[in-house]
């Protein structure tokens, strides 16, 4: 999605990544968005990965366009051949980059951005170049977790294992993993002069969401980018991630297991 020296997307696009992007909404993860939005908007999503939200905002706005944006052409690929799947003609996917979005100033009524600011090197930089291409009077989006205020139950010594790993891998790699309480902070050092900032969770307890959500992380902390990157960075051995990924197996199996995902949401003015 960037461009900058040594950023790097922490979890690469592994298949147990793309499995839980696809499982965002409009509806469970832009809902603080939705009452902004009317028919006629135009709208870029930054960031739009597998395209399922990115769908979403363009059912919601249209006739009006949406444009989804992110680094990766097989993931572009990918969203374009889903929007073709779901009939929709009101959006398109491209490739870009967040420091340097291909677009004229104030082109679009809505940027949005979620999971996005938390990777980046410089998110002032970002967020100043989602206000260029800005229309005036328009809203610029954005929701990050904060793992600082992630909390679950019961309370395995291997998930605070994942925690810290993931909290220093992410360091590394450039990003802020407590992006969420950082959100309101950022947008007004960036020059923007009306934020709204509100908070909401994402939380895992049903035996089907421990099922996807403890399995999707025991993959991924074995076998995507940021098992890589964890052991480059000196943050955790192999068999510490195998520890990793077997708390996650056991709380997904245990009937009690209750996890909480907390984020920071704004709504930003220029």
């Amino acid at each position: 999605m960037a461009s900058h020296d040594n950023e790097r997307y922490l979890h690469g696009h592994h298949e147990s990544v793309l499995r839980s992007h696809s499982w965002r909404t409009a509806e469970n993860s832009a809902s603080y968005l939705i009452p902004h939005l009317r028919p006629g908007l135009r709208v870029l999503d930054v960031g739009s990965g597998p395209g399922t939200i990115t769908l979403d905002l363009a059912r919601l706005v249209a006739p009006g366009a949406v444009v989804g944006i992110d680094s990766s052409e097989q993931i572009v690929a990918n969203a374009t051949g889903l929007a073709i799947d779901n009939d929709l003609h009101n959006v398109t996917f491209e490739v870009g980059d967040a420091y340097a979005l291909d677009f004229e100033d104030a082109s679009f009524d809505v940027v949005h951005a979620h999971q996005v600011l938390q990777h980046l090197v410089d998110p002032l930089a970002a967020l100043r170049e989602f206000r260029r291409v800005l229309k005036p009077g328009g809203i610029v989006a954005v929701r990050d977790v904060d793992y600082g205020a992630t909390v679950w139950h019961p309370g395995l010594p291997g998930l605070a294992s994942w925690l810290r790993i993931y909290e220093d891998a992410a360091r590394t790699s450039g990003g802020e993993p407590f992006a969420g309480r950082h959100l309101k902070s950022w947008a007004l050092e960036a020059g923007y002069e009306h934020v709204e900032a509100s908070a909401s969770v994402w939380c895992f307890s049903s035996e089907a969401e421990r099922e996807w959500w403890g399995g999707s992380w025991a993959e991924r902390t074995t076998e995507s980018d940021f098992a890589t990157r964890a052991i480059e960075g000196g943050h955790a051995t192999l068999a510490d991630l195998h520890e990793v990924a077997q708390a996650w197996r056991d709380w997904a199996t245990s009937a009690d297991g209750w996890f909480a995902l907390t984020h920071g949401e704004i709504i930003a003015r220029a």
